[in-house]
């Protein structure tokens, strides 16, 4: 742990990176207990990469095609992060599976946010898959990453309604703005967990 009162992130994207925004303005606030002290990406389109060099973030990319077996991309990912005193690994939409090499160092100091109020539906096309089942809600969660995928403890979740009319992309959007909400929540909630027991 390092001495700030401050939790320091490392948040991991592949994508758009609208949760690691949420973060980065989140961190923006006086009194939030967390900063991000790097954003990693897995490839150099994501859009991740510009949000955080846009705050002054430092940012790595590590692409995972670069490397011929899953655990020497994450070899790379961990000799990456060394560099760095960080206390939490948020995956925000990256879209790798970790496995246990890289996740038994930081059990319990890494999360993810995943699309649908676990422990239903696991993996992808989480939306559509509420709506056919005919759910009257769907939402978000938080959780600790385990060798299992998104079988990790459950830490926090949001809910949204699902009407009548909803497609998947419309379903998906209200969720998205649960979880801008969520991922702070749940990193405050981490901070003093962490900060209190360090």
């Amino acid at each position: 742990m390092n001495n700030q009162q401050k939790l320091k992130l490392a948040v991991f994207v592949s994508g758009n990176g609208s949760n690691l925004q949420s973060i980065i303005d989140a961190c923006r606030i006086d009194n939030f207990p967390a900063e991000i002290g790097l954003v990693i990406a897995n490839k150099t389109e994501s859009f991740g990469l510009v949000r955080a060099a846009q705050a002054g973030i430092p940012t790595r990319i590590v692409l995972h095609k670069d490397f011929p077996t899953r655990e020497l991309f994450e070899e790379q990912l961990l000799l990456t992060l060394r560099d760095f005193e960080i206390d939490l690994i948020c995956l925000a939409g990256f879209m790798r599976v970790l496995t246990p090499h890289f996740i038994a160092p930081w059990l319990g100091r890494l999360i993810n946010i995943h699309p649908s109020l676990l422990p239903k539906y696991k993996g992808l096309h989480t939306h559509e898959r509420a709506i056919t089942a005919g759910d009257k809600e769907a939402g978000c969660t938080t959780h600790f990453v385990s060798a299992e995928v998104d079988e990790g403890e459950i830490i926090l979740q949001r809910s949204v309604p699902i009407f009548q009319n909803d497609t998947p992309d419309l379903l998906a959007k209200r969720v998205l703005k649960e979880e801008h909400i969520l991922y702070p929540e749940t990193i405050k909630l981490m901070a003093h967990k962490l900060l209190v027991t360090s």
